[in-house]
């Protein structure tokens, strides 16, 4: 009898092990292309988003994945003004009782997929997390071990049981696949035939635009895609009245535009020309907070070099930039010498700038300095230097450009090429991942 009970009760476990693999495997096949979609907007591994997925959630199991579509136990924060979800965890009491504590509600799964992406590259985080986004994203075993000690999880063996999920069910295949490698030709004709790619949708800064054709108004473009005429207005502050004719190929935001740029970039540095208008198309930030990050005046425009801040704020008048007419205009007849290809300009992109919170300790000046000792010189004249051999010329670099197909991403050409994406947006002046199709890029 005892030796049947022990036999059930083996068998049972076996059972549960058999039917816990299995949800694993459906919820890796259910969530796997939003994983790859994500890695390639956001820049976190697949294969990471997916093992913390599966551990957070129990594969979809847990009752906060299940009551709330939070996968990855992301708590509300004092910025969240979501949907919120409340269940007893690790928060306690100044009197040391556990309280409820507060957790992220979502509407589906996807938003949670994307919002732990936002999570994890919010720029406020950045002091915590941002160090991340500087590792090899096929190395997730880093990965990993960043996740742990940035403090993402209590657990001590966070990032070995990471990297057991992901060893385990080869989730690492995931991380050397794009977006192409999500549809099958009966999907990718579906998507080819897709409302949005017909009429040319495009997003930038998470928010969708669309680039006006020749003659474009704003009217023609609300007829078009199906957004009202006012929204249109709204969303992009100077397009001035619903018939006025637009430049060909201007961005015109079919969306509200963000409050920050949510790339890796944090400065513009303003050119000829320029107006704080053009900068908030160009990255899709309200005109209205890139003023306040910037503690300039509403209306006025910075000078030629000057450095516009994107995310966070500017939080001394003197580091704001200067305006324009602060700035002595350049006389005539320097002004037709002045070639801006001559022009050396700060570099574009600081990926993880940060004001450093520290101030060097002055250093203290003894209060009776003893004078320098000078030893006399005994070295006499030195012997005439050897004739070094001449050094062969470095072979100049080749440069090799690629022709961007249908199809074709950033992510996917930076696997193609062994670079990054980071480095082909620098080596072709890219301020954000739009491509499209025609386009020469440089690549190496």
């Amino acid at each position: 009898m005892e030796k049947r009970m022990i036999l059930c009760l083996l068998f049972g476990l076996l059972w549960l092990a058999d039917l816990s693999a299995n949800d694993r495997l459906d919820y890796i096949a259910r969530y796997k292309d939003i994983a790859i979609r994500e890695m390639e907007r956001a820049g976190i591994p697949a294969s990471i988003k997916l093992a913390q997925a599966l551990l957070e959630s129990d594969a979809g199991n847990s009752y906060l994945a299940r009551k709330a579509n939070n996968h990855f136990g992301i708590k509300c924060g004092a910025a969240w003004d979501g949907k919120k979800f409340y269940r007893l965890d690790d928060d306690y009491d100044d009197k040391g009782n556990r309280v409820k504590s507060c957790f992220r509600a979502y509407k589906d799964a996807e938003d949670s997929f994307i919002a732990h992406s936002e999570f994890l590259r919010d720029p406020a985080k950045e002091y915590r997390y941002g160090f991340l986004f500087r590792i090899d994203p096929t190395d997730y075993k880093r990965w990993a071990t960043g996740l742990k000690k940035a403090g993402y999880a209590t657990s001590a063996t966070y990032d070995q049981k990471l990297i057991r999920i992901i060893e385990q069910y080869e989730l690492h295949q995931y991380d050397l696949m794009s977006g192409d490698d999500l549809l099958w030709p009966e999907d990718r004709k579906e998507e080819e035939e897709s409302p949005e790619i017909a009429m040319g949708i495009v997003r930038l800064n998470d928010v969708k635009l669309i680039l006006a054709a020749e003659g474009d108004t704003p009217r023609k473009i609300a007829d078009r895609t199906g957004v009202s005429v006012s929204k249109i207005l709204r969303y992009n502050e100077q397009l001035g009245s619903e018939t006025a004719e637009l430049p060909d190929g201007s961005r015109v935001y079919l969306q509200c535009k963000r409050n920050f740029f949510r790339g890796n970039k944090t400065w513009h540095y303003v050119k000829e020309g320029e107006t704080m208008y053009d900068i908030s198309q160009m990255y899709g930030i309200k005109l209205d907070k890139l003023y306040w990050r910037n503690m300039m005046p509403m209306g006025s425009e910075p000078a030629v070099g000057e450095r516009v801040r994107l995310r966070k704020r500017t939080r001394k008048e003197s580091e704001r930039p200067k305006l324009r007419e602060e700035v002595k205009p350049v006389p005539e007849e320097e002004k037709e010498e002045l070639d801006l290809d001559d022009i050396t300009w700060p570099p574009e992109e600081d990926l993880f700038e940060e004001e450093d919170p520290f101030e060097e300790p002055p250093v203290k000046q003894p209060e009776n300095p003893k004078p320098p000792v000078v030893k006399p010189d005994t070295t006499g004249t030195p012997p005439p230097p050897k004739p070094q051999d001449p050094q062969p010329e470095p072979e100049p670099k080749i440069e090799i450009y690629h022709l961007v197909q249908k199809g074709d991403t950033l992510y996917s050409l930076s696997k193609r090429y062994d670079t990054t994406v980071e480095a082909i947006k620098t080596l072709n002046g890219l301020s954000d991942n739009l491509i499209s199709v025609g386009q020469k890029l440089r690549v190496q």
